[in-house]
């Protein structure tokens, strides 16, 4: 088990301490392609995945869902969410057994989905359908915290939407004071994704790279050579790996990207589960 350079209270005292210093921003990594974003004493959470869900779901199955890291924090301990964004439906970014002790803990925060996805996300986490946000490429939102939210398209395999024409799969550009971060959620390469983010100048992009491999009987995403390639055709300040060593079955070796990122003179940075990245 690959243990978190932070977890629990651990995690809670830097989270305390990084408060303190307001001068940039600060992004944990909470496994998978989970992410705690902290500007200006506000806190967005993208895409939790902090339960066992999935691994007690797929236990007597011939496709086990083995968790590779441990779980860096209980959902509840994070008492101080402003904002939360899940990019689609699937478990390890739409998490009942995260979000509705999450949402208890947080009374008053506000969620952002893709809008085709109202339906589905209201039963998993046991809320109103109006109670989401929902967003569709191309859209965006401002949000008292001083966020503003902007849909991207996703393909996770395919640029799939609802009857309205409304993508099920997402991705999202946050911007916040000077700062720009996009997070791709689950998704392939697609030139509708380079033309939505052509209008941005992207600070920080995160980017999966366990790659699209038909064995393993689940939707694919870039790999490790797909997601440098997309870092350095949007000009990304910096890239950040996600979407691997949460599953035996499911994963990637960073060092194939840290090798990729050098070679293409891409910044970079590689974080360990529950470590820090402050940004200015």
């Amino acid at each position: 088990m690959i243990q978190a350079v932070q977890k629990d209270q651990a995690l809670l005292d830097d989270i305390a301490v990084a408060r303190a210093d307001r001068t940039g921003f600060h992004l944990w990594w909470l496994g998978q392609s989970g992410y705690l974003i902290q500007w200006q004493w506000k806190h967005l959470l993208i895409d939790p995945y902090l339960s066992d869900s999935l691994t007690k779901k797929y236990a007597t199955t011939d496709k086990p869902h083995i968790r590779m890291t441990e779980l860096v924090i209980a959902p509840e301990r994070l008492d101080f969410i402003d904002i939360v964004t899940s990019s689609h439906n699937h478990t390890d970014h739409l998490d009942g057994d995260t979000l509705i002790p999450l949402m208890a803990a947080n009374p008053e925060l506000t969620f952002v989905i893709p809008r085709a996805n109202r339906a589905f996300v209201a039963n998993r986490i046991q809320k109103p359908a109006d109670f989401p946000i929902g967003l569709n490429a191309g859209e965006s939102i401002t949000l008292a915290e001083g966020f503003t939210i902007h849909g991207i398209p996703a393909a996770h395999n395919e640029l799939d939407k609802d009857e309205a024409g409304n993508c099920k799969f997402m991705g999202y550009v946050f911007q916040f004071g000077p700062y720009t971060l996009y997070h791709s959620g689950d998704t392939l390469w697609r030139e509708e994704i380079l033309a939505a983010l052509a209008p941005f100048e992207i600070d920080v992009a995160i980017l999966p790279i366990n790659g699209n491999k038909p064995e393993r009987r689940v939707a694919g995403n870039l790999d490790a050579m797909e997601a440098v390639k997309l870092a350095k055709q949007i000009a990304a300040r910096l890239v950040i790996p996600c979407h691997y060593d949460m599953f035996t079955f499911n994963t990637a070796d960073p060092l194939e990207f840290i090798t990729l990122a050098k070679q293409q003179q891409q910044a970079y940075q590689v974080l360990q589960c529950g470590e820090r990245l402050t940004v200015r």
